[in-house]
């Protein structure tokens, strides 16, 4: 990852964009650069993934006009030859140098070209105008706010922003900002024409595209990983992955000292793929101690995303500190695609596709955001296969009514897709979806859930809970998150929508919990 910044005013007070700047250092640890364009302030924090040279640190300069780019381009090379056809020249290996000639070529057109994840913001000096966007799904972060005279700041995470704007907010993923408007300029979710093709050809396709999808994001000039948790959705990337190099993938698991639910499952897929497996193991005082740190880096108090990060961000801390590695496949955005547990539960076809709508419109602040922020912060970059753009476009077009389960299977049209080929055991193909944040050890929310049952008695609980207006809490582990993140991000609640949980409107969802454990469908999901 890296860390963007720009303060869009020449009244920019230099030291206090520095000071802002630097509360993400372990984003782009390799260089830092501030730049005035003489409208505005400039930053940008290096981590070097594509053209490890020191020509690709940005800003980049072409023709007067300024660019940082959080963000990989994928397909970049074609374009690039393109480009020099026409005139251009090129000082580094940098996939994000190309933006800049794209821009000159087609304008805010671009975006809606881009395959890419990215956030990114340009100066154009000719028209003394500032551009941002953000990829479709938003898994580049970008925040932005707006200073006591009205100029606008963005940002790759909310910290950058604290105490430089008085309110903090998500940029819109699929959108532009231009003239002080936000355009959008594609709706990953919108469906222009239900797709109707047959089982077999819906699996072919997806299994197709979620090949090329893997395969693109296996470009990297810096050293590559994969987190597998022994689930569907990461051991199909890690496989896929596998079966594309000529080299052993290295892999990574996660489990609680007690009760690691995920690691036999991930050694299963791990020893089948023969990849280079390394397994972490945590304990209670591990999680319990690291819960603050986890919070203020997350930016967020959502139940669901904090405990879903613990591992994550436990292991990503040991793939730090005892390796090379600095790009990290993963497996998010698969069940908002093909359904959680609780989607079991939709009373219809139409409910169905409204939900997976909600979701990928909301990944930014859940999913997305934790991935990032937990690899983020331990210097490495996360490249997300199921994100895919022309992926997502396909299986958002599916008829929601294939995509139901009506197979006595979860996920079926993914996991049959992958039947004939042999990539995963089949006792990894058709393992039961298990709650993410539980399958590292169902003991560690049981332990998050004990430790915040400490920290308040139920008269103060109450009592602090009413102080609340905006996404009250409704627990004591909600409280403790709540508190924790106001301590780090004061005021700034709104950033997040509200609590993760499963659609409580429907029959068998009406729970207190987010976790799929709590719903009567789990069964032997995590065993």
């Amino acid at each position: 990852m890296c860390t963007i910044m720009c303060y869009c005013t020449p009244k920019a007070d230099y030291s206090r964009f520095a000071g802002g700047l630097s509360r993400t250092h372990s984003r782009g640890p390799d260089d830092e650069r501030i730049l005035d364009t003489g409208n505005g302030l400039m930053g940008f924090q290096r981590l070097s993934i594509m053209g490890l040279t020191p020509e690709g640190m940005q800003p980049f300069l072409l023709h007067g006009n300024y660019l940082v780019c959080n963000g990989e381009i994928y397909g970049f090379r074609p374009v690039k030859e393109e480009l020099i056809r026409k005139g251009y020249t090129f000082a580094s290996d940098s996939d994000c140098e190309i933006l800049l000639p794209l821009y000159e070529e087609l304008g805010t057109e671009m975006f809606s070209h881009l395959d890419a994840e990215f956030a990114l913001v340009l100066y154009d000096a000719a028209r003394n105008s500032w551009i941002a966007a953000r990829d479709p799904i938003g898994i580049r972060p970008l925040f932005y706010g707006y200073d006591r005279e009205g100029a606008i700041l963005f940002a790759s995470e909310a910290k950058n922003l604290e105490g430089l704007t008085s309110e903090i907010k998500p940029f819109p993923p699929g959108h532009y900002y231009k003239d002080g408007q936000f355009i959008c300029y594609r709706d990953i979710t919108k469906v222009d024409k239900v797709c109707q093709d047959d089982l077999e050809e819906i699996c072919r396709k997806i299994h197709d595209k979620l090949i090329k999808g893997v395969e693109k994001r296996l470009d990297a000039d810096a050293p590559m990983g994969f987190l597998l948790s022994g689930g569907l959705d990461s051991s199909l990337v890690c496989a896929i992955a596998a079966s594309r190099l000529n080299r052993p993938i290295r892999t990574f698991a996660i489990g609680m000292e007690t009760d690691a639910i995920d690691l036999k499952y991930a050694r299963e897929a791990a020893e089948y793929i023969g990849s280079r497996h390394t397994e972490i193991l945590i304990t209670r005082d591990q999680v319990i101690a690291a819960l603050p740190e986890v919070i203020k880096a997350l930016g967020t108090y959502d139940i669901t995303t904090i405990r879903a990060s613990m591992g994550m961000y436990l292991l990503c801390q040991a793939i730090h500190e005892t390796t090379d590695v600095r790009v990290l496949l993963t497996g998010e955005i698969s069940d908002e695609l093909f359904g959680y547990k609780y989607t079991d539960f939709a009373p219809s076809p139409e409910e169905f596709q409204k939900e997976s709508v909600k979701r990928v419109k909301e990944l930014h602040m859940y999913d997305v955001l934790r991935a990032d922020r937990c690899i983020s912060v331990h210097s490495m970059e996360a490249r997300v296969p199921f994100g895919d753009l022309d992926f997502v476009s396909y299986v958002m077009a599916i008829d929601p009514a294939r995509k139901m389960n009506t197979y006595h299977k979860g996920k079926y049209l993914l996991r049959h897709a992958f039947e004939a080929d042999g990539l995963l055991p089949r006792s990894i193909l058709m393992r039961e979806k298990a709650a993410f944040s539980d399958a590292v050890g169902h003991s560690m929310v049981d332990d998050l859930k004990e430790y915040a049952e400490s920290c308040y008695t139920d008269e103060v609980f109450k009592e602090k809970a009413a102080r609340y207006r905006y996404a009250a809490p409704f627990t004591k582990e909600s409280l403790l998150y709540r508190e924790l993140f106001d301590s780090f991000y004061p005021g700034q609640a709104p950033m997040v929508k509200d609590f993760w949980m499963p659609n409580r409107e429907w029959e068998g969802c009406d729970v207190d919990d987010p976790s799929a454990r709590v719903l009567s469908n789990y069964g032997a999901s995590g065993i």
